[in-house]
């Protein structure tokens, strides 16, 4: 640097601003600039909201695809024409409209079966107490449906529990076959509750109930029940314990050996049912696809509920959960 060159001096960072500058007046439309900047900055955020609405949005609708296409990939039946084989459906837990065991699965599952060319035979895996009469008389209409259209053997097979509704389903099959040690029978209806006017009458508590028609009310269990009800209701048991009656007879055929206890509702043990005709023989699912069926490779039809199928009922469940049900209905179980 030569001796003529001059360097500025350094400012302080704190130096106050000079006279020209702190009496410089704002130039005119300042406003409009500042409103200008204030909209743009404004509408970027806006655009930036939009766009993670949108990816929000198209996140979750690729989640729901997912779940419908492993709904659809995991509750996919056999493949159709498959080789020799016999074909399982499970009936397990209580018969009942909303549980595992209902008949539309039942059902579904059943035709899949019926309709492979390569099912030889097809097997009610069963293991139930029972449950409803209504979905045990669904499936049984079905069985007897499919039978006829395909004529294929349909078997029973038994394992711990075969009782009530579970039995009305098996007594349409073509053979029942059980473990020595099974629970068989349990032919017979029944209708349950609890009754506390007594003990309301003790605690000088008063129960108002109001209805529109004279025996609406008459399950209530702080009610009195009159004699006329309970005369209804035992005709309704009986009605449904003679169609559980008839559909065991049209079933079994001459192998029943009826007795006074028969549809009494008693229970027996896997070999007295062979005796008395509920059932056929001895054997498990093994036997009959060996021995029976002549197809010893089996094939599961049952529908299962699998994870995706499970997260939609719940939030099917949690979407209703606000609903409230003003009535609750006291139902009938094959027993």
């Amino acid at each position: 640097m030569s001796d003529n060159e001059v360097t500025p001096a350094a400012t302080p960072l704190n130096a106050a601003p000079e006279p020209a500058q702190r009496g410089t007046t704002p130039a005119p439309g300042w406003e409009r600039d500042a409103l200008r900047d204030l909209l743009t900055e404004q509408l970027k955020v806006s655009r930036a909201n939009r766009r993670w609405r949108w990816l929000r949005f198209i996140s979750f609708s690729a989640a729901v695809v997912a779940a419908v296409w492993w709904v659809m990939k995991d509750g996919a039946q056999p493949v159709m024409q498959s080789a020799s084989h016999t074909a399982v459906v499970t009936v397990s837990g209580v018969i009942s409209s909303d549980g595992e065991a209902n008949a539309e699965d039942i059902n579904q599952a059943l035709r899949a079966a019926f309709e492979d060319e390569g099912a030889k035979a097809v097997v009610l895996l069963i293991n139930s107490p029972g449950g409803s009469p209504v979905q045990a008389g669904i499936v049984s209409d079905e069985m007897l449906r499919l039978k006829a259209i395909y004529k294929k053997p349909l078997y029973a097979v038994i394992e711990e529990t075969g009782a009530s509704a579970a039995y009305y389903i098996a007594a349409s099959a073509d053979d029942i076959f059980v473990d020595k040690a099974s629970v068989v029978g349990s032919i017979g209806v029944l209708m349950d509750g609890f009754g506390f006017t007594d003990l309301m009458q003790k605690l000088g508590i008063e129960r108002r109930l109001m209805t529109a028609g004279e025996n609406k009310g008459f399950l209530d269990p702080f009610s009195e029940t009159t004699p006329r009800q309970k005369a209804h209701v035992q005709r309704v048991l009986n009605q449904i314990h003679a169609q559980f009656i008839e559909v065991v007879r049209a079933g079994r055929g001459t192998r029943l050996q009826e007795t006074e206890d028969t549809f009494s509702g008693l229970f027996w043990t896997g070999e007295q049912a062979v005796e008395l005709g509920l059932a056929d023989q001895l054997g498990g699912l093994d036997y009959v696809a060996r021995e029976i069926a002549q197809a010893p490779e089996i094939i599961d039809y049952t529908l299962r509920e699998n994870v995706a199928e499970r997260l939609v009922r719940q939030f099917g469940a949690a979407v209703g959960a606000g609903a409230v049900r003003a009535i609750v209905w006291s139902g009938f179980r094959l027993q």
